[in-house]
């Protein structure tokens, strides 16, 4: 398998993640989104929406990460992401989905840019857009964790599921944009159990080949 990536994608590091607990191996492929490699006409053939994460599996070429994901959930079932019955995977999607389709399409470096250089936001704007989205975004995220019955040691039980892979690289972005997290307690508990996991400590920005 490749997987082509940057290091500071929270999507790819979603990937990542994933990767590391089914124990797949795979080249990483680094691809550099502030020097816009997405754009190279390479790239562009492969994946016409020019974002990361790409992952090729043989003849297969697949994009977004949730589809990746659920690809790999498919294809290696073991350990599973999506464990549980009907009910507990839709728990599972459903706090997934909070950060990947309520936070993090705001909060996109394309978004960002956009705020800036087409919309004549400053630095300190743009900055506060970010810091308002993901800070309310996970107040949602801890309230569909605190108290809740399935909620243990991870977001859902007491082993990583999507959930967690998709927490994760969120909070990553949160603290690296000094955004609060105090009011999220039960979020913060989560995160400080999956670090203690080689699988998402051995996979975050800073051990990437391509962090600079």
């Amino acid at each position: 398998m490749e997987l082509y990536n940057y290091f500071r994608s929270s999507a790819s590091f979603r990937v990542r993640i994933a990767l590391a607990i089914k124990g797949l191996a795979y080249d990483y492929l680094p691809v550099h989104l502030l020097k816009n490699e997405q754009l190279a006409p390479a790239y562009a053939d492969m994946n016409p929406a020019r974002l990361v994460p790409l992952l090729k599996d043989g003849d297969q070429v697949l994009t977004q990460s949730l589809a990746i994901i659920e690809y790999l959930e498919e294809t290696h079932p073991r350990p599973p992401l999506l464990p549980g019955d009907a009910a507990a995977r839709a728990r599972i999607r459903a706090l997934a989905l909070d950060i990947a389709c309520e936070i993090h399409p705001l909060n996109n470096l394309r978004v960002l840019r956009y705020l800036v250089h087409d919309m004549g936001l400053a630095d300190e704007q743009k900055n506060r857009w970010y810091q308002h989205w993901a800070e309310s975004g996970l107040e949602v995220v801890e309230r569909q964790l605190a108290g809740h019955p399935a909620t243990g040691r991870f977001c859902h039980g007491d082993t990583p599921t999507l959930a967690d892979v998709v927490l994760v690289p969120q909070i990553f972005n949160a603290q690296r944009m000094n955004c609060r997290l105090d009011h999220v307690p039960t979020v913060m508990r989560v995160f400080d159990e999956c670090m203690k996991l080689d699988a998402f400590a051995g996979t975050q920005p800073s051990a990437c080949p391509d962090a600079s």
